[in-house]
């Protein structure tokens, strides 16, 4: 198998070793899912599936963004809490996820069960000077990272004009 790395900017050989680890952003559960959901969950059954026919043990996360502007917004308009709805639609996926014969998730870490962690790494980002403020709210300083955008290959005025 050939993949390209994007931080080599080439097609190359795909070499894994037994244990092979994959990740995807899973979805943010404030509505039904669609096919666009259904072609990148396929697309990685397909991959879990060849690897563990060559012999390797694929562990398969996928993360859940539960808390999202999105998700407040419609269980404000539904009047529902926004647990409830992330709860109500994450059955949902994963109906769907069975409905199409997909193997599951190794695991499924979510938004509000990473927030104690993330509000860590901010503490350690700001104590190393590399967040700025903005009307409360904190963000990352690219100019603190010297090889931002290396992966990407993009320059910075490239960035800026996708911001």
């Amino acid at each position: 198998m050939w993949l390209h790395d994007t931080a080599r900017r080439a097609v190359v050989p795909f070499e894994p070793g037994v244990v092979v680890r994959l990740y995807t952003c899973g979805i943010t559960p404030y509505d039904a899912t669609h096919l666009g959901h259904a072609a990148t969950y396929v697309t990685f059954d397909v991959l879990q599936r060849r690897l563990a026919d060559r012999g390797h043990e694929v562990r398969y996360v996928r993360n859940i963004t539960d808390v999202d502007d999105s998700i407040l917004g419609k269980a404000r308009e539904i009047g529902v809490p926004f647990m409830d709805l992330a709860a109500d639609e994450m059955d949902n996926f994963h109906d769907d996820l069975a409905a199409l014969d997909l193997r599951p998730a190794l695991a499924e870490p979510t938004a509000t069960g990473s927030i104690r962690a993330m509000l860590d790494l901010i503490g350690r980002l700001e104590a190393g000077g590399h967040t700025y403020t903005v009307e409360g709210t904190t963000f990352f300083d690219i100019s603190t990272y010297c090889d931002f955008g290396s992966i990407s290959g993009y320059d910075e005025a490239t960035m800026l004009g996708h911001a």
